[in-house]
């Protein structure tokens, strides 16, 4: 979700002159983007978002007069370049409040996210820096997405979404979409978690499910569809 360079602009707008609305639609808008090449729009925004479109494009108004976002009609929402650096650095202190929470506080990785979003939007720059050294400077949350840096560049991922798989592929679990809480409870629950090397067995495209087995688990999970499209794995190799 990066901006063309013509339309990007040299001046950073600091995170404390943000509202938490602001910080949530920039958030929303780079998340919506990160992981697919759809347009990112009103309509799309305000389901995400969970309010009426006509208040999406208000508040999309305000963060194009401030030069954060570019927003044609029926062209879709795009980040300018203070934009998309505003919104990697919201990124970046959420998902290191969700390390922090799971790796130190023993949360469930299913429970950080409104947590993690309050405190992220009271932390101190300083506060970031010392929780990133205390954490060991992890480059990724515990559902496998990038942490960006201070700098707000992102470890590139080329990773492969598990409901394109076919019988006998296999590959590393490295990512887990964390937009459903209820889903992340569901893995919990059938040992399936980052890290591991899982092989498709029966798949049932008309059904739409799927099994899968672990190395050291349980050895047919069946998954839905929406189960498998939030599973992203390293590589896709058959045996």
């Amino acid at each position: 979700m990066i901006a063309d360079p013509a339309e990007q602009t040299s001046s950073e707008v600091p995170l404390a002159e943000l509202s938490a609305v602001s910080r949530d639609y920039l958030k929303a808008i780079w998340s919506a983007g990160e992981w697919s090449t759809a347009k990112v729009t009103t309509s799309s925004l305000a389901e995400q978002l969970d309010v009426a479109p006509s208040t999406v494009s208000t508040n999309l108004r305000r963060l194009a007069e401030r030069g954060l976002v570019i927003h044609q009609p029926y062209g879709g929402v795009r980040l300018t370049g203070s934009g998309t650096s505003a919104a990697l650095a919201i990124i970046r202190r959420q998902r290191l409040f969700e390390t922090f929470l799971v790796q130190e506080m023993g949360y469930g990785w299913h429970e950080v996210h409104d947590d993690a979003t309050a405190l992220a939007s009271a932390a101190s720059d300083r506060l970031i820096d010392y929780l990133d050294d205390r954490l060991g400077y992890p480059t990724r949350d515990p559902h496998g997405d990038p942490i960006p840096d201070p700098d707000g560049a992102v470890a590139p991922m080329t990773l492969i979404s598990l409901s394109t798989c076919t019988t006998g592929d296999r590959g590393v679990i490295t990512r887990i979409d964390d937009s459903d809480p209820a889903m992340l409870e569901y893995f919990d629950r059938v040992d399936l978690t980052l890290d591991q090397l899982v092989t498709v067995g029966a798949t049932r495209p008309f059904a739409g499910t799927m099994s899968v087995s672990t190395e050291d688990g349980p050895t047919d999970i069946v998954l839905g569809d929406v189960a498998a499209r939030s599973i992203w794995i390293t590589r896709c190799d058959r045996t």
